[in-house]
């Protein structure tokens, strides 16, 4: 706290400091000196500065900066311990190239050869994958293909009058649809605010996650040949929707998904068993300033 006051001359009631007081002016040219974000954090007496923590956190998105700070510190704590055990093991791996173009630093490369030395993951089997492939049939389907048709009425979202115009004119075309006063092809010629038009409304092949939410969800229900009964509102207005064709998706077999599930199988393992690694690491070294998870929380799930 600044002392306004020498120790010889009390404080006095009045509304500024008489003459001979003793006051000193506070110095508001230098800004108060900001409060560290976390106490001294150090991993076997090796400190982790507050500066690489706030640059490390950029890398770690979170709800809330303080979320994002914890993680940060985590993770440097976690890269110092893994340091320290590739010194004390004398293990220095040569700098590799990364998969997006990259080349390693001396350090990453040193925790990965670290890494690689010390984690040893099983390789998934014929009857591990099977079981997996049993217990999770519906993640091995095929994707469903569509063939659909439509007929766009195009209106703004922020505009509610053109809304409701554009949804009873899509309205009266799909009775005249149904009375066989014009052909869906026709109409999309005429009435489409869709480049499709052109093709008649005829959108091509589509698969799950090629349209918005709203109108993948009429695809995955209409049966083939029919129109939707009523429009179909998305962002970009109503919609007439025809399915022309559909094809279902299918079960795939398991040996042409085998490899797939083996590596995710081994690489889930792999991951466990580093997480294994890093919690022994954590236990047995003297950690101060933050509490980091031991070897029974999640770091090894």
């Amino acid at each position: 706290m600044v002392n306004l006051f020498t120790p010889s001359q009390p404080k006095t009631s009045g509304a500024g400091p008489e003459p001979g007081s003793g006051y000193q002016a506070v110095d508001t040219k230098i800004p108060p000196k900001a409060r560290p974000v976390f106490s001294e954090i150090s991993v076997n007496g090796v400190a982790i500065a507050e500066s690489a923590i706030l640059a490390e956190a950029q890398n770690h998105p979170a709800d809330n900066p303080g979320a994002a700070l914890r993680a940060a510190a985590e993770a440097l704590v976690i890269r110092e311990l893994l340091l320290q055990k590739a010194a004390e093991e004398q293990v220095a791996g040569a700098p590799e190239t990364t998969a997006d173009g990259r080349t390693e630093t001396a350090e990453d490369a040193k925790i990965r050869a670290l890494i690689e030395m010390a984690v040893d993951a099983p390789s998934a089997g014929d009857a591990e994958c099977r079981r997996f492939y049993d217990n999770n049939r519906e993640r091995f389907r095929s994707e469903p293909i569509f063939e659909a048709s439509h007929v766009l009425l195009a209106a703004n979202p922020a505009d509610e009058a053109a809304r409701r115009q554009a949804r009873a004119e899509a309205e009266q075309m799909i009775a005249d649809l149904a009375a066989g006063a014009i052909g869906f092809g026709e109409l999309a010629r005429l009435r489409s605010a869709c480049p499709s038009a052109q093709q008649g409304g005829n959108l091509g092949q589509l698969s799950p996650g090629s349209t918005v939410p709203e109108f993948e969800a009429v695809l995955m229900r209409l049966p083939e040949g029919e129109v939707t009964g009523s429009p179909v509102e998305t962002r970009y207005g109503f919609h007439i929707i025809r399915m022309d064709r559909r094809i279902d998706g299918e079960q795939l077999p398991f040996e042409a998904v085998k490899p797939r599930i083996a590596a995710w199988l081994e690489a889930a393992s792999w991951s466990k068993a580093v997480q294994q690694f890093i919690a022994v690491l954590v236990a047995d070294a003297a950690i101060v300033g933050i509490e980091m998870t031991g070897a029974d929380g999640p770091l090894v799930q």
